[in-house]
């Protein structure tokens, strides 16, 4: 997205506090379903993971947390621990959260450097492609989608920024370390 185009601070964080977040809604619940069976099969509760933009209801690291695994949240307006971002984390979440992304190399970079060997990042979102009528398609509509994402783009970022590996499955990314 344009910079120009961009919401300023105060008006991103209000668009996130618009979302109805609830932890025990079940429907939300089985919205981030392909995340959080993932991190179940892949990982044991031994293991420590990062909810990357939990944002205001962090669903997953409730369900998470259920199943006794060990999750922390970081998000720059709801969970804000910097201190967080210089912990190596065997798996990363990042639920509906890269296409708010204002400066994505980096971001992925950082993402990475936060993976412990053999750790995996789980993201979601909507991928266009070019079935998709693009001027028609609602998820370009959110003023806070500033980075939309191709096929294309995920397997660019796993080669540019060194992710050994990525399988796409639907909304779920998965990027290996």
């Amino acid at each position: 997205m344009d910079i120009k185009l961009r919401p300023d601070p105060v008006s991103e964080k209000l668009r996130y506090e618009e979302h109805i977040n609830d932890v025990n809604d079940t429907g939300y619940q089985n919205f981030v379903l392909p995340i959080t069976s993932s991190v179940l099969k892949d990982f044991s509760s031994t293991d420590i993971g990062l909810d990357f933009g939990a944002g205001t209801g962090p669903v997953i690291s409730k369900i998470l947390a259920d199943n006794n695994y060990s999750i922390v949240q970081y998000d720059i307006f709801f969970h804000n621990y910097p201190d967080l971002l210089k912990t190596k984390y065997n798996y990363i979440v990042c639920c509906e959260v890269i296409e708010h992304f204002y400066h994505p190399k980096k971001e992925f970079e950082l993402l990475l450097n936060l993976l412990q060997p053999n750790g995996k990042l789980f993201c979601m979102t909507d991928l266009y492609n070019e079935n998709i009528d693009f001027h028609k398609w609602y998820y370009k509509n959110d003023q806070t989608h500033v980075f939309i994402y191709h096929k294309n783009t995920i397997e660019w970022i796993q080669k540019e920024i060194g992710f050994s590996d990525i399988t796409i499955d639907g909304r779920l990314i998965t990027f290996s370390k």
